[in-house]
């Protein structure tokens, strides 16, 4: 494709929207807030705990609170190198359009502050969970990894992020009733931003993809792919985590096949919610599709054949 204007008009409308919905860590979300322990975190349309038929209410709640508790740690780690890369690539508006260089530092800004939100809710889970859970990737060694890759590689699994991010919310957390209020609210705040800053992704992606040549972007291909392969690695590790912790935590002995079931599906639901229902998303894959070719494409789908479930 050939992208031939800046958008500005899209950029400011992203100011706008930015300073309209701005919020305050405490004074909106938090609230002096602790989270309820006899409430649920991660809806089922995410968590898909009702497939683990073995589980009792109590123990769904509790694996559920662990999930929301991952959900947050995952979005603190990919927002590290979002950050870092909307940082860097502010660099090429530096003496162009101020509107989407004001508009891309307040998506940086942000990104910090949303950071800070899921450090503190990682916290009161803490508080309020038995010892011993570990979320073992490290968000400074995933950030320097991904961001090896070509920045049209990082933009699409960005772009991918935010978007599966507002599915996310609106189909699955606020629809349900019965979630931890500050949990919810969690959520509430981190997508009013987050929706202003999938836009963003998006005009900054097709930015890059008329800049690079049809070899780069092939190469850019290949590392869509690491990348969504470095998340499934990421995904797997911790999955055996988690299902390690309820099993340790739960006071009981837990059957070898119970603890397969429960660290196969665990993996099924971290697969849907960070690769799966971002592919599948509709604009994700109008904004892919405009830009790669059949046979790219085919080379994305057997990637993520086996990840599909």
């Amino acid at each position: 494709m050939t992208f031939t204007t800046t958008h500005t008009e899209n950029y400011a409308r992203c100011i706008a929207a930015s300073t309209r919905i701005r919020w305050d860590i405490d004074r909106d979300v938090i609230r002096g807030r602790v989270f309820d322990f006899s409430k649920t975190f991660l809806p089922d349309g995410l968590s898909r705990i009702s497939r683990l038929d073995f589980l009792q209410p109590a123990d769904q709640v509790r694996l559920s609170q662990i999930q929301g508790r991952t959900y947050a740690n995952m979005f603190g780690l990919v927002e590290r190198f979002i950050g870092i890369k909307m940082l860097e690539i502010t660099r090429d508006h530096w003496f162009g359009d101020q509107v989407a260089l004001e508009a891309l530092v307040r998506f940086t800004d942000e990104e910090l502050k949303h950071q800070e939100l899921f450090r503190r809710i990682e916290r009161l889970a803490a508080a309020g969970m038995p010892p011993g859970y570990e979320f073992l990737p490290t968000a400074n060694e995933v950030a320097a990894k991904v961001l090896q890759a070509p920045t049209w590689s990082v933009l699409a699994l960005t772009c991918h992020i935010e978007l599966f991010t507002q599915i996310h919310y609106r189909q699955s957390i606020e629809p349900q009733e019965q979630l931890s209020d500050l949990y919810k609210d969690v959520f509430l705040y981190h997508w009013r931003e987050e929706s202003q800053h999938a836009i963003l992704d998006a005009l900054e992606w097709e930015r890059e993809d008329a800049r690079i040549t049809p070899e780069e972007r092939d190469a850019a291909v290949d590392g869509l792919i690491a990348l969504i392969g470095a998340i499934d690695g990421i995904l797997q590790k911790q999955s055996l985590a988690d299902a390690h912790y309820f099993v340790v935590t739960s006071g009981r002995r837990v059957p070898q096949t119970q603890l397969d079931s429960l660290t196969a599906g665990l993996l099924d639901a971290y697969r849907w919610q960070y690769i799966v229902s971002g592919v599948q998303q509709a604009r994700f894959r109008e904004l892919l599709m405009q830009m790669i070719t059949g046979s790219q494409w085919q080379r994305i789908q057997s990637a993520l054949s086996p990840l599909m479930g």
